[in-house]
């Protein structure tokens, strides 16, 4: 068993790690930048140690600064939560030749998973239903560009093979722009990427985001905790999460679980990770794999019962999955809220200090945040201040006191977008369940 954890990561998500760890009897480590002394989990860490200035370059993604802490520390292992250098083969594959444990996959499956194109390959191989496509990097040839594009059939989309994030796509809708939106799309890509290749597929209308979490040992078990909608996105990002997705048939949601714990085998994952599909007219479509654990996985664990970061530090300390498929259960349906220091208009960042914070409580509630009264939020990293998580049931009760707890939340100082959520969750079209990943920007007039 890991004795001493390092917390590569701030905020919730840190927080988080530390009440895993915790549980776990696992001493922890945390890092933080200058601004972040004050953070919640630092305090609580069993020791903290600054690791730069408050940019992240600087900070939270400098590697040479988290190993050395790890040394200074004596700590075994590194959980690098979300963001930051969760997904960074080279931070996954460093830590590994210097001696420590990963949290999280091997460096050769997050560089497969990282790029696009090797990850769907990687995903057909393992029978994942998949988007049509290039089935691999565009050329530079016209006439082969126009002819996959025909086959694939208008309208269609151009990505960078390393994107994320919403960036590196551009949707193409007839002949006459192709040529010239692949060459810019490349252009952008090695600019913003530090990688010029990209790929085609088809540009689906109207679909869903809909996801499946998975657990995997890397010693031949995997089980998936069910599926989960995100489609409430803004600018690609996600606002509101359920579990489980509704209105999904039975048989297509359990054919696509089951492809899932198998790619899981195949590719000899190790850890949490999340497959993203979109979903349309009953079928569903890969798109990527987050190597990582989710912000929104509170749904999943609140539906299954099973403590999703546990998992990943039992898995990482050689342990066996705690589980197998038919010990999990799946029970009622939940909701997550991102609560996000913005404008509820503009959407720009607030940051300032909260004056006053009350949590929402009640039966089937859940806040999962590092801030309190007297806390600065920093204008240095991600808005995301904290998240509202709702079990019920059903659907109904979950979302009911979703609108309890929003009603209830109070944080005063900044400005947050508490009352976006709060309309949204009272939106009748949302209410209904199953709207497509264009409905909220439609909403909002974007």
């Amino acid at each position: 068993m890991l004795e001493k954890v390092l917390i590569a990561n701030r905020g919730e998500i840190a927080l988080r790690i530390l009440r895993a760890c915790k549980e776990l009897d696992i001493k922890t480590v945390a890092v933080h930048s200058k601004v972040d002394v004050a953070l919640k989990h630092v305090k609580l860490a069993d020791e903290a140690i600054c690791i730069g200035p408050n940019p992240s370059p600087q900070s939270y993604l400098n590697v040479p600064a988290l190993i050395s802490a790890m040394e200074i520390t004596g700590a075994q292992a590194v959980h690098p939560g979300y963001g930051f250098l969760a997904e960074n083969a080279d931070f996954a594959e460093q830590v590994e030749n210097s001696g420590f444990v990963f949290v999280g996959p091997t460096a050769e499956v997050i560089r497969v998973m990282g790029d696009k194109v090797a990850a769907i390959k990687a995903m057909k191989a393992a029978g994942v239903p998949t988007v049509p496509g290039s089935d691999g990097p565009l050329s530079d040839d016209p006439a082969q560009l126009r002819a996959t594009a025909q086959r694939i059939g208008y309208p269609v989309i151009i990505k960078a093979a390393a994107g994320g994030g919403g960036r590196g796509m551009r949707v193409v809708e007839n002949e006459q722009s192709l040529v010239n939106a692949v060459n810019i799309t490349k252009t952008e890509a090695a600019a913003a990427f530090g990688d010029g290749t990209v790929y085609m597929e088809k540009f689906l209308q109207n679909p869903r985001h809909v996801e499946v979490q998975v657990l995997s040992d890397g010693q031949g078990n995997a089980i998936h905790l069910g599926d989960r909608d995100c489609s409430l996105q803004r600018r690609h990002q996600k606002v509101i999460e359920e579990a489980p997705a509704p209105g999904i048939p039975e048989e297509a949601r359990q054919a696509v679980f089951e492809s899932c714990v198998n790619a899981c085998i195949q590719i000899n994952y190790r850890g949490a990770g999340t497959f993203e599909f979109l979903y349309e007219d009953g079928n569903y479509y890969f798109i990527e794999m987050n190597t990582r654990v989710q912000v929104e996985h509170p749904v999943s664990e609140m539906i299954t019962g099973v403590d999703i970061v546990k998992e990943q530090l039992l898995i990482a300390s050689g342990r066996p999955l705690s589980f197998k498929q038919e010990n999990i259960i799946f029970r009622g349906h939940s909701f997550e809220c991102r609560i996000n220091a913005e404008d509820p208009v503009t959407f720009m960042p607030q940051p300032g200090t909260i004056n006053a914070y009350h949590a929402p409580g009640g039966n089937g509630v859940r806040v999962d945040s590092h801030i309190y009264n007297g806390y600065r939020v920093p204008p240095n990293y991600d808005s995301l201040i904290g998240k509202i998580i709702t079990y019920g049931r059903d659907r109904n009760s979950a979302l009911s006191r979703m609108r309890n707890a929003l009603d209830e939340m109070m944080i005063d100082g900044i400005k947050t977008n508490i009352d976006l959520h709060a309309d949204l969750v009272r939106d009748p079209e949302f209410k209904k369940g199953g709207v497509n990943i264009h409905y909220l920007e439609k909403k909002l007039g974007l």
